[in-house]
């Protein structure tokens, strides 16, 4: 029988212990570590950023976040520090993603994170069914709160982007009025007599002329006025174009 020196098998164990501790971090970095902080540190990333996203609506909207969960079959390395970001083209609003990367890690990783941005507030909702091409009244909406985020159509807040303009499809009952749903009113056809008002610096004139293209107010139309002379004016109203000088 043979035997081992005391010295070498001290060493045959420690080395055999380091070897079994590189493979145990080995195992690890190739499986990867679950972190549970994942969902807390885009959330609190998410909490510092709402504010401007808030502030770009103009309204005071009641935010709300759902953080999603990772795909459970990806396997990270261990990071010692993830960095949050908004990937280019997304946007903190309605059904989105938040980019998670690994910025300090011996494997460094980049992983894309599924939220839910929701902004309650004020908005008009349609009350009754409302024809295409038919005006919108006050007897066709009402105030109510909705999710501004349930879609990427800006909300028509203000009354005056919605009173009096036509609606550019068939409207249901409690959708939420959003831009692309209505459209300015026509409000005179080709041939139709105008008024025009030609403003200067520290005058104005009004003159009689005839409508050359259809009006619809706030955009421009052509007539020919009195003297012959083709001008374009935008449309104030039925009867009324203005031309600034």
């Amino acid at each position: 029988m043979h035997y081992l020196p005391v010295l070498s098998l001290r060493f045959f164990f420690v080395g055999a212990a380091r070897v079994a501790a590189m493979g145990c971090v080995a195992s690890a970095m190739a499986q990867g570590t679950p972190y549970t902080n994942y969902q807390d540190t885009a959330q609190s990333w998410l909490r510092a950023a709402l504010p401007a996203v808030r502030a770009a609506e103009a309204a005071p909207l009641r935010m709300e976040v759902i953080v999603g969960n990772l795909d459970n079959r990806l396997k990270l390395a261990v990071c010692g520090h993830v960095e949050p970001y908004l990937p280019v083209g997304m946007r903190l609003w309605g059904k989105t993603q938040v980019g998670l990367r690994c910025v300090d890690g011996v494997s460094r990783w980049n992983v894309m994170l599924p939220v839910t941005v929701n902004a309650y507030g004020a908005a008009w909702v349609v009350k009754s069914q409302v024809q295409v091409g038919a005006t919108l009244t006050d007897a066709d909406v009402v105030q109510a709160e909705v999710n501004w985020a349930e879609d990427t159509h800006p909300v028509l807040k203000d009354r005056a982007m919605w009173e009096g303009q036509v609606a550019t499809r068939p409207l249901t009952t409690g959708q939420t009025l959003r831009q692309g749903m209505v459209r300015p009113a026509q409000v005179f056809q080709a041939g139709a007599p105008v008024r025009v008002v030609a403003q200067g610096a520290g005058f104005q004139v009004s003159s009689d002329a005839q409508a050359l293209s259809a009006g619809v107010v706030g955009q421009m139309a052509r007539v020919r006025m009195e003297s012959g002379k083709v001008a374009i004016g935008m449309v104030l109203d039925e009867k009324t174009v203005k031309i600034d000088l």
